[in-house]
């Protein structure tokens, strides 16, 4: 069981070779992330999860032990993203649960808070750092208040789609970059991804390095044209939350579609 008295080099290696008894590590990426994390705080509070979910029980000990309920676990400001739901609509949420498990509710609050604090410092956000845990307070209590409402980007939320729609986030943008990526000769689960694709489909798979905390585990792209556009699939390795690495709160696998299920969410279009 990993000790709260180790260091962060000894937390990372045990981590990591726990991470490779069950997936296929590719070193490359992983020291990818070794480099990104040197980056600023804020990037390497993104890739380190498993070094906060072993901590924030030591140094936050009055709030560690809330209720649970279904957490995202690794929440932060980088951690939304937009979808297309079943009509279609574009859609803002959380788009990560990767280390979904049981936890206490204060987790997911008190991490958010503390990736926005740091972006700010680090110039990735312009919310001054005296306001922002009382406004994630006060945004919980409403939506919950509320019983919980999707973010739909339509008639509501106009500024968030602008957002959303900004020049880095164009399609054009989005297809070059997949565009520029090299094709991997081998290892790609397609039994998976071709269950994702239309049928009957040539596709093309590549290998993606993208994220922080996940850099090291197998990813892949599909990439195909259909009905005369281009389109993709992406497929990464999955793991238990670090939560199980660290026994901290629930530590059942699959919690991720467990949470999909149980939560308030416009679901995807697919």
């Amino acid at each position: 069981m990993p000790s709260h008295d180790e260091t962060i080099v000894s937390a990372t290696s045990s981590y990591e070779d726990w991470v490779a008894s069950h997936v296929d590590v590719v070193p490359a990426d992983l020291r990818v992330k070794h480099a990104r994390l040197r980056e600023n705080p804020f990037v390497f509070l993104r890739g380190t999860f498993y070094r906060w979910i072993q901590q924030w029980p030591v140094v936050c000990p009055s709030i560690a032990v809330a209720p649970e309920v279904m957490a995202v676990g690794d929440l932060h400001v980088e951690n939304f993203g937009t979808w297309r739901d079943a009509e279609a609509r574009l859609v803002w949420g959380v788009n990560d649960l990767d280390e979904a498990a049981s936890l206490p509710y204060t987790q997911d609050l008190v991490r958010l808070a503390t990736s926005a604090c740091l972006a700010t410092r680090a110039g990735e956000l312009s919310v001054p750092v005296r306001v922002i845990a009382s406004e994630i307070v006060e945004g919980y209590r409403a939506s919950l208040a509320a019983g919980g409402r999707p973010v739909v980007l339509a008639e509501q939320h106009r500024w968030l789609r602008r957002v959303a729609w900004g020049d880095s986030r164009a399609p054009v943008v989005f297809w070059q970059r997949l565009g520029q990526l090299k094709q991997r000769a081998a290892g790609p689960p397609r039994a998976v991804i071709e269950r994702a694709l239309p049928r009957r489909v040539d596709y093309r798979v590549f290998h993606r390095i993208a994220g922080v905390g996940s850099l090291g585990r197998p990813r892949f792209v599909a990439l195909a044209t259909w009905d005369g556009a281009l389109i993709a699939r992406e497929v990464k390795a999955r793991l238990p939350s670090a939560a199980a690495w660290a026994r901290v709160g629930g530590t059942r696998a699959n919690v991720s579609e467990e949470l999909l299920r149980r939560s308030v969410r416009a679901r995807s279009l697919l």
